[in-house]
């Protein structure tokens, strides 16, 4: 039976460690009241500002001098560019291009932070639903104006595809309306949810692992390293999708069905 001191939370030597959900908190270091909306500065916004600032220093500063033959870090600058406008390419065409920016700056962002949610001590900030809903719902109302500059009032069209029965129309009206304005929410809680499910698993496989202490072995010690590993090709994984999608529905906005 667990003693009153782990239920309340509290843990000593050989028990259990703390509530696998304490990681995913919000901590207020600045208050911030402007017109009745809260804008505090917490530790979700210190680890965007530290992932903006990370992203311009890398691709700012190791791209600078363009050398023939460049250094590791001006490499794996070049290459995420590569990496990105070659999805650009490849999903969207070449109207794509003038969107690349925004793209780019889309995976580098979800990305980074995802990688520094990955260090001891820091915070996930793709763990709230919040932060990937306002990224998703930003990229759905990109997709819908483009779609609008571009085709008009003929972009209400996407919603009826053509070659369809006309008594099957009304129906796949309704589908494709629905399956379009639920885009920000699919969006969203997948990444959300993946790195949210996958931060969780460490801490309570890590909980394990210091419960069994030097009793356990090196076994349970190398099970933790390989789900670490998995969870750093995750976070990668889920910035890929998540910019991916972004090419596929603005390949619907650009070139409709």
């Amino acid at each position: 039976m667990a003693s009153a001191e782990n239920l309340d939370g509290h843990h000593g030597a050989g028990s259990f460690p703390a509530d696998p959900m304490h990681q995913f908190e919000i901590a207020r270091y600045v208050d911030i009241n402007i017109g009745g909306f809260d804008l505090s500065f917490t530790n979700s916004s210190l680890f965007m500002v530290i992932a903006v600032t990370l992203i311009s220093f890398f691709s700012i500063f190791f791209v600078r001098k363009q050398a023939l033959i460049p250094s590791r870090m001006q490499s794996l600058v070049e290459l995420s560019y590569e990496f990105v406008s070659n999805m650009v390419r490849q999903n969207v065409g070449q109207e794509g291009k003038k969107y690349f920016p925004f793209i780019f700056t889309i995976f580098m962002f979800v990305l980074f932070l995802n990688m520094l949610g990955m260090m001891p001590y820091s915070f996930t900030v793709t763990s709230h639903i919040a932060v990937t809903f306002a990224l998703a719902f930003l990229i759905f109302l990109l997709v819908t104006v483009v779609g609008f500059v571009k085709h008009g009032l003929g972009f209400l069209g996407y919603f009826a595809p053509k070659g369809v029965p006309v008594f099957m129309l009304p129906l796949l009206v309704i589908i494709e309306v629905i399956s379009y304005f639920t885009r920000p929410i699919s969006l969203s809680v997948r990444l959300f949810a993946n790195m949210m499910a996958g931060h969780t698993m460490l801490k309570v496989f890590s909980g394990f692992v210091i419960s069994m202490g030097i009793a356990g072995g090196w076994l349970p010690l190398g099970v933790m390293v390989a789900f670490t590993g998995l969870e750093i090709l995750i976070a990668f994984l889920q910035a890929y999708v998540f910019t991916i999608l972004t090419c596929i529905y603005l390949n619907d906005s650009l070139h409709m069905h």
